[in-house]
């Protein structure tokens, strides 16, 4: 046996000017996926030339970590801790704001003259509240940076970010242990993943329809899964991209304002006194 669909919430739009947006968490049935807090799928779209970029100036972030999977385009990422990089379609970046980050997500320069295609994922990942204030930290892979898992007949590959798959382990250490991947796969074909049964799974369908015991999961929605079994089949009726990941649940209260996640109003309230304060603004050591 393997685990079964449960629910599926649809991504609603939610544009960014001129950045098409999809968000199907937090959203009117599901405020989060315990440690899951929050993803936004924006694009798939074409820029055209001289535009204006991705609009994610300098803000700043708390208590979670952000993974952004950069699946068209390009993204430049820079923040208070002397981290920055230009990252490629394929990449992925991997930031724990910790204790406390500003950074910014914006459009190189080159992408904004010339434009091209852009398609992006951004989860946060909550962290526990003895993680909380942990030193932030930053990485950023290129896509040949990340190991591709080749499924039967070439049908498809698995490219995993953390954890471990079919005996290889992916490049980023995660602090909780997540294990997170992107999956593409072609119509008809099939892969087996695990899924501990203790665990949180976390999937997202990023295009084409898939089948998981019978059922079938819709493009565009975070599907649910049952927790009785340590593995899931999924099956890609069409071509098919999803966002593939488990994390053991956290279990403690969560207290979200804006761009801080913590466990409690008063550290909410020190956050932004905090970042107010100008703590956010010193350079942190690499």
């Amino acid at each position: 046996m393997t685990r079964k669909i449960v629910q599926q919430y649809k991504a609603y739009r939610d544009d960014i000017r001129d950045l098409q947006t999809r968000r199907p968490v937090p959203g009117p049935q599901l405020e989060q996926l315990d440690p899951f807090l929050f993803l936004n799928h924006h694009g798939p779209q074409v820029y055209a030339p001289d535009n204006l970029g991705l609009p994610f100036g300098p803000h700043p972030h708390r208590g979670f970590e952000t993974v952004t999977f950069i699946l068209r385009g390009e993204l430049a990422h820079s923040d208070t801790g002397g981290h920055e990089s230009i990252i490629g379609p394929g990449g992925v970046q991997w930031m724990t704001a910790g204790s406390g980050l500003i950074h910014s997500e914006l459009s190189p320069e080159s992408f904004k003259r010339s434009g091209g295609e852009l398609e992006i994922l951004q989860l946060w990942i909550n962290l526990p509240s003895r993680l909380k204030m942990t030193a932030p930290g930053y990485v950023g892979l290129q896509a040949n940076e990340i190991p591709q898992i080749p499924l039967s007949k070439g049908q498809g590959t698995v490219n995993l970010i953390s954890g471990s798959v079919a005996g290889v382990t992916g490049p980023i250490a995660s602090l909780t242990g997540v294990t997170m991947m992107t999956v593409e796969m072609t119509a008809g074909s099939e892969v087996t993943l695990p899924a501990p049964a203790a665990r949180q799974v976390f999937l997202y369908t990023v295009k084409g329809r898939l089948t998981i015991e019978g059922d079938e999961a819709q493009a565009w929605h975070l599907i649910e899964l049952d927790n009785n079994e340590d593995r899931v089949i999924i099956t890609a009726k069409d071509d098919a991209t999803f966002l593939f990941g488990h994390a053991d649940k956290i279990n403690e209260p969560v207290v979200s304002h804006g761009p801080f996640v913590m466990n409690t109003t008063q550290e909410i309230n020190q956050a932004i006194l905090d970042y107010q304060a100008g703590k956010f603004d010193v350079k942190l050591s690499q």
